[in-house]
């Protein structure tokens, strides 16, 4: 009888909650660890679509990258996420900044291979990777690479004169990360989202930055993490959400 304490112990190998950033919520968010898990739902986020999900599966725990409870609750109504978790006995555990810093199945080191990055150094204090491409690129033809890659609807991007050979990657909101990706000699930064201010500081410092979009820098670590947690647990089912996307939309 696999309990959720069994699986929380294993995510400690390789992403433990000591790891988390200072303003971060990691852990076991909503449930308890004697828990008898059987059917388990990963998601970069919990959403009322995912928890439907997780519900039609018989889903013990949905395993998620954001943090159902972030912030400090002041009040909890009947449409709040931990709400629903908990009327339905669905438990949360939430591996955010621990598995963006993890170098096994971790978030940045994910994305770097989505890349198709070679010789990746991960400096998890930074929450960036570094690796070399397969060949040397332009800005604008990284950014199409970018795009594939990950499937992107739009990637936005500064065009910059440089040729290619190291790229730093910054997974969601990493955008501020363009500094030290130049201190630890990246010609270009790849991440999530990138604030306007933070596009004008990289131009006038001569970095170009990618952005691919917070959901698609960020799931592409959710399929390894489920295959490396069915390794470990065979008698359990781990599935992949097929409602993790964000709700918003691009026309």
């Amino acid at each position: 009888m696999i309990k959720i304490k069994d699986i929380f112990e294993y995510t400690e190998t390789f992403a433990p909650v000591s790891s988390q950033a200072d303003f971060d919520n990691c852990g076991l968010l909503v449930g308890d660890m004697e828990k008898e898990v059987k059917n388990v739902l990963l998601s970069l986020d919990v959403t009322p679509e995912v928890i439907e999900e997780a519900k039609a599966l018989k889903a013990d725990l949905i395993i998620s990258h954001h943090p159902v409870i972030f912030s400090p609750l002041k009040a909890l109504n009947s449409v709040s996420i931990p709400y629903l978790l908990a009327r339905e006995d669905i438990a949360a555990l939430c591996l955010h900044t621990n598995l963006d810093r993890a170098r096994d199945c971790g978030v940045n080191i994910c994305l770097a291979k989505a890349l198709g990055l070679s010789q990746i150094e991960l400096f998890p204090e930074d929450f960036i990777a570094v690796g070399t491409p397969e060949r040397k690129l332009s800005v604008i033809d990284l950014a199409k690479e970018v795009k594939n890659a990950l499937n992107c609807e739009s990637v936005e991007y500064i065009l910059g004169e440089k040729i290619i050979e190291r790229i730093a990657v910054s997974s969601g909101a990493g955008g501020d990360g363009f500094i030290r990706a130049k201190e630890l000699g990246a010609d270009v930064l790849v991440t999530g989202e990138v604030k306007h201010h933070q596009l004008l500081e990289a131009h006038a410092l001569g970095v170009p930055i990618i952005a691919a979009g917070h959901f698609h820098t960020e799931d592409v670590a959710i399929q390894p993490l489920c295959e490396k947690l069915s390794q470990k647990f065979p008698e359990i089912s781990f599935s992949k959400s097929e409602n993790y996307r964000w709700i918003s939309h691009k026309i």
